[in-house]
């Protein structure tokens, strides 16, 4: 998978120097020519690795990394600034604020290859442990934590995109029963099962299963019209029910079913993603009214 390298710059001259030395199928490179973008395209697209001029008008490099740090979706993102070659202050203050290294000017290719090398090496590492720390427990899937992180971070992607993105809010029908009178280890054996075979649906890398909370589930669909994501939602009904695990206290079913709450926005700037998560809970509880083994949507 290619490592994502965001390159921030006001001057046209260095954006090519610095593309030219790190021009390669392992990297994708993103520009921003000034701060304000630059901090849109590391929500959005979550580089693994900043280069960041220090010397830009309106907001500087120093606010920018400061700005990046403060933010919990941007502020494990390894900055390395970019500093003009007299000026050993401004390297300190830069690590001061977080950044990781930097760079003087005029940028030498191989040692900019070498630092960049080194450090997404230790990007690579961190989001190892991380990723452990992203996943559930119990199910194997992604945990709430994460799913918010990558809700934030698709949310502002589809802002920037103009993109719709769906939501799938999933219950577990009559749980609170099979775990009364199943026991506790048959209602975790349970949870896992459907967790799995949720996950095995949500098959693009873009989507995300995860666990939402109890014995919810969401399945996070970017880029997806409603009729996609009806689409998944009959899938993941279908997985489920083809598990044909018994249910004696289910009214709805002799085995687990699901019911579904389908959310599908066009998320506008300045808005919050938990727009998105209202509306799906809101269809999940029409969805339960409705009967359960339900899916009822929300556009």
């Amino acid at each position: 998978m290619q490592k994502k390298i965001l390159i921030v710059d006001d001057m046209p001259a260095n954006l090519k120097e610095l593309n030219l030395a790190l021009k390669s199928p392992e990297y994708e490179i993103f520009v921003a020519t000034n701060g304000t973008s630059a901090l849109e395209v590391a929500r959005s697209e979550i580089p693994d690795l900043i280069l960041l001029d220090i010397a830009m008008p309106e907001m500087d490099g120093y606010a920018v990394c400061s700005q990046l740090k403060k933010d919990a979706i941007t502020q494990n993102i390894p900055v390395i600034f970019i500093k003009e070659r007299e000026s050993e202050e401004d390297g300190a203050k830069g690590l001061e604020l977080g950044a990781v290294d930097y760079i003087s000017k005029p940028c030498r290719a191989p040692l900019v290859k070498a630092r960049v090398k080194t450090y997404l090496e230790l990007k690579r590492q961190q989001d190892i442990v991380e990723n452990i720390s992203a996943i559930d427990g119990l199910t194997g899937v992604s945990n709430r934590r994460h799913f918010d992180q990558v809700l934030e971070q698709e949310w502002r992607r589809a802002i920037r995109g103009f993109s719709r993105l769906s939501l799938i809010i999933i219950n577990i029908d009559y749980f609170k029963l099979f775990n009364e009178k199943y026991g506790c280890t048959a209602a975790d054996d349970c949870l896992k099962q459907v967790a799995q075979a949720l996950d095995q649906k949500a098959k693009r890398t873009t989507d995300l299963l995860a666990r939402y909370q109890g014995d919810q589930f969401a399945c996070l669909l970017p880029l997806t019209e409603a009729k996609g994501a009806f689409v998944m939602a009959n899938k993941l009904r279908d997985c489920v029910s083809s598990l044909n695990m018994p249910h004696g206290y289910s009214a709805v079913a002799d085995h687990v079913t699901i019911s579904q709450g389908i959310a599908t926005l066009l998320p506008y700037p300045h808005s919050e993603p938990t727009k998105l998560i209202v509306s799906a809970e809101k269809a999940l509880v029409h969805a339960k009214l409705k009967g359960r083994n339900q899916i009822y949507f929300v556009d």
